[in-house]
């Protein structure tokens, strides 16, 4: 699945680096910080649009390569 994906930021936790995204079509996905793209401090604000890819991990799909729109 290398196709990218548009969606909104649900909620993202700074303390714990980590959130989900909700897609403009299909269920939310997990976000970790480490999967955020840019130089410096990796975090997301509630209600931000963003692109991503989506990859399946231990607990279902996760999003990676994420980039602020």
């Amino acid at each position: 699945m290398s196709d990218r994906v548009t969606g909104t930021v649900k909620w993202f936790n700074n303390a714990k680096g980590f959130g989900f995204i909700t897609q403009e079509q299909g269920d939310d996905v997990f976000v970790h910080f480490r999967s955020i793209t840019g130089e410096g401090y990796k975090t997301l604000d509630e209600g931000q649009q963003v692109e991503f890819a989506l990859s399946e991990g231990p607990k279902g799909f996760q999003a990676e390569e994420v980039c602020k729109v």
